[in-house]
């Protein structure tokens, strides 16, 4: 069993303000000081959920930052990178945004690509802090609010229009970094199709940080990695090129699932400060659109939802964390509910014996693509313990929220903030120091 908790609540907190402090560039926080020295998008979201409780109008900057480097098209950017800052690749200059798009901002450095929507959940939690603040607080997320809320709907407007074309109500991504979950056995089947053309030569810099093999996607899994932004290139980053030339297609049902409640939040948020009417309409309609996209993929038995490959015609079936995207937006029969539950809090996931904390592991451990130290492939992430916790809060699940929690501090009591962790030891993995998990934890002992 792992040690003791190191750290007393106050303690972690207080350490956890520090990295975000050491963290922070001025307008914005690097993702990981070595791994990730740049700005990710949903990063972002989550930075500016645990910079709330310590400063509003600190987190109004970072968010402001990230919807600054927005496409003339309504994307937010998967990267927004710092300026002089190098240490990551695929940098800039091989994104060649700017140069290939028009809707490339001209002012920011960007990758060409997009992660999951998570930033209305960060706004939602931006104004419920201020509103416990005084007069100043308040106007300063008042005033973000009125600047950004056109950025925010066209954001959810570029995902529901141009990412899913047919309004069948799944996200399409052409990437699998766009999911988030970079490597997952979700996307083995989709990548096997991607047959590396010509990639211009380049050299990692993410196993020079992480020098243990065993936790980083394998250099064949990097050549498809970089193809597809090759085709992405040839395309100029264009939403209908993509969608007919990218060897990878994917209906991502965990993404769906993000944007049905996103766009429900910012829906609730567009009335609660009165924003216009057809704003509000459009949300709404999206919300439910996306529901109904994800709970079409659940199995009638189980409850567990799956993606589609678009290039192969074919469901993909795996063992992983996003089998519970249902669990995110609701929208399942009773019946199907309950049994996704008993799946999730069951020996195949949080409840299997040799789990360290009851927490959801990316991959099942009984999977045959489980490994327990590689990515997405078997660790736990604090970041879907937050995101899992806050959901299932939301919907009125007060007590399987708070075991998240919970179990969730005290993976995290050992102080590294580490991006991910062993699910059987709890030995922190990844690159230490991560925001993210540094702000789930101000968040949670906000």
């Amino acid at each position: 069993m792992p040690h003791d908790p190191s750290f007393t609540p106050t303690q972690l907190a207080a350490r956890a303000a520090y990295l975000l402090r050491g963290n922070d560039l001025g307008t914005m926080t690097t993702a990981a000081p070595l791994l990730y020295p740049h700005m990710w998008s949903w990063d972002a979201a989550f930075v500016a959920i645990g910079l709330a409780p310590l400063s509003v109008e600190r987190a109004v900057v970072e968010l402001d930052t990230l919807l600054s480097a927005q496409w003339g098209n309504g994307m937010i950017p998967h990267i927004v990178f710092a300026n002089g800052v190098d240490g990551y690749f695929p940098g800039p200059a091989r994104w060649a945004c700017s140069a290939l798009s028009a809707d490339a901002p001209r002012n920011r450095h960007t990758s060409g690509i997009t992660q999951p929507p998570v930033h209305a959940i960060a706004v939602q939690r931006i104004l419920d802090h201020a509103r416990t603040r005084g007069r100043s607080t308040r106007a300063v997320a008042e005033a973000f609010l009125d600047r950004r809320w056109n950025d925010l709907v066209r954001w959810h407007r570029w995902l529901a229009e141009c990412r899913d074309p047919d309004a069948r109500g799944r996200v399409t991504m052409y990437h699998g970094w766009e999911s988030g979950m970079d490597n997952s056995p979700r996307w083995d089947g989709a990548y096997a199709n991607v047959i590396p053309g010509d990639v211009p030569e380049y050299q990692r810099e993410d196993n020079k940080i992480n020098t243990d093999a065993t936790q980083r996607p394998s250099d064949l899994e990097y050549d498809r990695y970089l193809w597809l932004v090759e085709e992405m290139k040839a395309a100029r980053y264009d939403d209908e090129l993509l969608s007919k030339t990218v060897s990878f297609a994917v209906e991502d049902v965990f993404v769906s699932a993000i944007l049905s409640v996103a766009c429900q939040v910012l829906a609730e948020i567009g009335e609660d400060h009165k924003r216009p009417r057809s704003d509000v309409r459009d949300l709404y309609a999206w919300a439910d659109r996306f529901r109904a996209g994800v709970i079409e993929t659940t199995d009638e038995r189980t409850g567990a939802a799956k993606d589609y490959d678009l290039r192969a015609e074919k469901w993909i079936v795996t063992e992983t964390v996003a089998q519970f995207a249902p669990l995110l937006c609701g929208g399942l029969p009773h019946e199907r509910e309950r049994a996704l539950l008993r799946l999730l809090e069951g020996p195949r996931f949080c409840g299997h014996p040799d789990l360290a904390y009851a927490l959801i592991p990316s991959t099942s451990p009984v999977s045959r693509d489980f490994r327990p130290r590689e990515y997405w492939r078997g660790p736990v992430w604090p970041v879907m313990t937050w995101l899992f916790s806050w959901c299932f809060a939301r919907r009125g699940w007060a007590e399987r929220s708070a075991t998240l929690r919970r179990e969730g501090l005290r993976q995290a009591s050992d102080g590294t903030f580490a991006e991910y962790y062993e699910p059987f030891t709890g030995e922190p993995l990844g690159s230490m120091q991560q925001s993210w998990t540094a702000a789930a934890v101000l968040d949670w002992l906000g």
